[in-house]
């Protein structure tokens, strides 16, 4: 019984303490001192900004351009507008897309007093997303721009120019940067730049990625962050990721910074409602604490930080961040073999550790890995929600009780697991539930090897380590050796990763050497490792909710829990003769479960979490065809009453001038609408373009282009791109913000030709066409909703 009580208030402690570490700061209000940040100072341009939509070449995003170049001009700033047309290329698979469009970026530089030496670029976005305001992507982050360099003002005359770039066009593909680093003249004298995202609406402030060589840049956050949340293991991660902000740009051009966002509140991303009402002021203020706070350093340095050696790092608690070069993580795990040695040692003179203990509790770590793995992707599965963040988004509206849902089945695990080695004689019953929960997951949604992987895994170290009961000191060892093994293994092939296994083995290892691995289970023992505990675990709480808001992969969680029993396994292995010991495990398995299906079967939709849904009118000009087509991956009532507003039935359809999956579509009356103009130019010389010109009102261009030959010298409204360069394969460009159209330049080195699909996207409802009925107050535009899509398709050859 003191054992479970001893465990019950390691939890409680350990969830109290990182769910107060996790919490946002209040916002300082418009009377705080001059110097410092103010959320209250900052929200009236986030008010302005994120007024309405505004995507790049609005009329609402020329009217955020001119309020900020008002405010701009307002503090002191020599401000200027590039405007320019700027192009990405990216690679999906076999396909290869182009995006693009003409940005105007706004550049206010405040003088330094070395005109010459290297800038401080501080930077934001002002671009939405179609459909939604953006106050937290990326008004917040302009605003918090515009409050740090009224800040720094009060400081007198920094060392060097502070340049404000508030870019364009980063919702688009990264225009903007792309734009100001490849043809601005000031980019070259760019010395270090703060990046400001989001990725939600709210949630504390993380510093996610700085370039290679960050020792001093590390060094340099470490003396200014305020309650920082940050790690080399995010930078790592973040690296090996898809993802890209503007600060991608600035690094590729060898500009050294620090790129910070927050990523709470996801069903507010690229959403209608990322409204300054419903933007966490506390994610303001933290977000501006920090950035201005390394600003200020910055700014007013003798010089700015140059390269040195990567450094392993994290937040610990408060303000610390404990960071030390890449090969002292070896002196890491040395210290632990020394404290786990010192625990064995204590444990043999006890007689409480026999050897073949050890293997088995190799094996039931491994086990707990498996089962942990196969119990919440078993979970995922079970809410009935596919993958990707519109079919997640559903989990998004109600994401509390799924975390709840999830901490839930991962103690569960642990409980289980942890019975099965210290009870005994459940070798069967594990290898049961393990090949329950792993085939379970292709109950839900088809076939799933991996789910069904882990629990044939699980089931086989389950026959294999579970058959006579394994001693505490036994099983503690073999969880301590196999998280010896992958530190040792992650400081020869991922070191800034290594410290999450590390120091939760270190601190592990240390109650083991205090407790003699768990041989001394008095009150005393049970206390020092509960408070031990409670420590590490309120540390690995954080990383974990970090890995569920930022990965739809909660499996990946079972490692969290792994890690978690090296600090506690004492307090979660029963005796052999404790009783109910077997039964906890479930219960707590059958709660988590509960929840799970009250996050399926209980529907989150409100006024404040809405469904998505986005409905299109779809002109086929060739054909004189009509189609009213649903964009998101389920269907309303509400859109299914628009798709046969004029009698026809729902099927499903691929259109790829709008999507690369099928949709849903349903017949439409053909409607007269302005479309799109395509010409062909062959030059003299062996130059040749087609030109694109949108019509009146339409701001979004699509041109899907299929070469029958290899085309050299590829241009884009002027744009070279890596493009059109091999013979049948489709390049799909897309393009916002062309008032002057879209010219696609090329040459051929022979006869052939070219197979051309293109659209244009006005974002209003045909004026003649049956209109959407009004929507319930629980289902929201997204996106382009209600726009018209103009399509047709030609083929020239030469």
């Amino acid at each position: 019984m003191g054992r479970l009580i001893a465990l019950a208030v390691c939890l409680a402690v350990a969830l109290g303490l990182a769910w107060r570490f996790e919490q946002t700061p209040p916002p300082a209000p418009i009377t705080a001192p001059q110097a410092e940040f103010s959320a209250a100072r900052a929200l009236p341009d986030v008010v302005a900004i994120a007024r309405t939509p505004h995507p790049i070449g609005s009329e609402a995003n020329a009217k955020a351009r001119d309020y900020l170049l008002r405010r701009m001009t307002a503090l002191g700033l020599e401000t200027q507008v590039q405007v320019a047309d700027a192009a990405a290329r990216h690679e999906f698979g076999e396909e290869v897309y182009v995006v693009g469009g003409r940005v105007e970026n706004l550049i206010g530089v405040l003088p330094g007093a070395d005109r010459t030496a290297p800038a401080l670029a501080i930077m934001a976005h002002y671009d939405s997303v179609p459909g939604s305001p953006g106050a937290a992507d990326d008004a917040t982050g302009v605003a918090t721009a515009l409050e740090i360099v009224r800040a720094l003002k009060t400081r007198g005359r920094p060392a060097r120019d502070v340049v404000l770039l508030i870019t364009d066009g980063e919702e688009a593909g990264l225009l903007g940067a792309e734009a100001f680093f490849a043809d601005h003249p000031l980019a070259k004298r760019i010395g270090f730049v703060i990046n400001m995202e989001a990725r939600g609406g709210g949630g504390r402030a993380q510093m996610f990625q700085t370039g290679p060589q960050n020792g001093q840049v590390i060094d340099l956050f470490r003396r200014t962050a305020v309650s920082p949340a940050s790690s080399s293991l995010t930078v790592f991660l973040y690296e090996q990721m898809p993802n890209d902000t503007d600060f991608t740009v600035s690094k590729a051009a060898g500009v050294p910074g620090l790129n910070y966002a927050f990523i709470g509140r996801q069903f507010d991303y690229h959403s209608p409602t990322s409204t300054p009402a419903n933007l966490d002021k506390g994610s303001l203020q933290h977000m501006g604490v920090q950035t201005l706070s390394a600003a200020r350093e910055l700014a007013f340095a003798e010089t700015l930080p140059g390269k040195a050696p990567d450094l392993v790092y994290a937040n610990t608690f408060g303000d610390h961040i404990l960071a030390y070069p890449q090969p002292a993580g070896w002196a890491v795990l040395a210290l632990a073999v020394i404290l786990l040695g010192l625990g064995v040692w204590q444990a043999r003179r006890a007689g409480a550790l026999p050897w073949l203990d050890v293997a088995k509790g190799l094996g039931a770590a491994l086990y707990l890995i498996a089962i942990s793995a196969a119990l919440l992707r078993l979970g995922r599965r079970a809410t009935g929600a596919d993958f990707g963040f519109m079919e997640q988004r559903v989990l998004l509206a109600q994401i509390n009780r799924w975390e709840i849902a999830v901490l839930i089945l991962g103690v569960g695990a642990l409980v289980t697991a942890a019975a099965a080695a210290g009870r005994g004689r459940m070798r069967l019953a594990a290898a049961v539930l393990a090949l329950a929960a792993g085939l379970g997951c292709s109950i839900f949604a088809g076939w799933d090897p991996i789910g069904a992987g882990l629990g044939a895994a699980g089931a086989v170290l389950a026959l294999a380590s579970f058959g006579r009961p394994t001693g505490v000191a036994g099983a503690w060892t073999g969880l301590l050796i196999s998280g010896l093994l992958a530190a040792a293994g992650l400081q020869v092939v991922a070191a800034p990763a290594g410290f999450l296994v590390a120091w939760p083995l270190t601190i592990g290892a240390a109650a083991a050497a205090l407790s003699a691995l768990g041989a001394r289970r008095s009150g005393a023992g049970l206390t020092l490792i509960a408070a031990l505990g409670a420590f590490a675990l309120s540390w690995l709480l954080g990383f974990g909710h970090g890995i569920f808001q930022g990965l739809d992969l909660p499996e990946l969680l079972a490692l969290i829990v792994w890690l978690a029993a090296m600090v506690i396994w004492p307090l979660v292995q029963p005796l052999e003769n404790e009783k109910n010991a077997r039964t906890l495990g479930l219960a707590i398995l059958l709660l988590g479960f509960v929840v799970v299906a009250v996050v399926r079967h209980d529907p989150p939709w409100s006024t404040r979490h809405p469904r998505a849904s986005q409905v299109l009118y779809y002109v086929d000009l060739d054909a004189n065809r009509a189609l009213r087509v649903s964009r998101t991956p389920d269907i309303t009532p509400w859109a299914s009453q628009v798709l046969t507003a004029d009698g026809g039935e729902i099927s499903r359809e691929k259109l790829p001038l709008i999507y690369r999956r099928e949709l849903r579509v349903a017949p439409a009356k053909p409607v007269k609408v302005a479309g799109p103009t395509l010409a062909f130019t062959a030059g003299p010389d062996g130059a040749k373009s087609l030109s694109l010109t949108l019509p009146p009102g339409a701001r979004i261009a699509a041109l899907d282009l299929k070469p029958s030959t290899a085309l050299t010298s590829v241009s884009v409204n002027g744009r070279p791109v890596k493009a059109l360069d091999k013979a049948g394969q489709w390049t799909r460009v897309r393009w916002q913000s062309a008032p002057q159209g879209v010219t696609v330049a090329f040459r051929a080195g022979g006869p052939g030709g070219v197979e051309v699909r293109y659209a244009t996207t006005t974002e209003t409802w045909p004026a003649d066409a049956k209109p959407p009925p009004p929507r319930p107050a629980d289902v929201m535009a997204f996106d382009t909703d209600s726009a018209t899509v103009a399509a047709a398709s030609r083929r020239f050859t030469w």
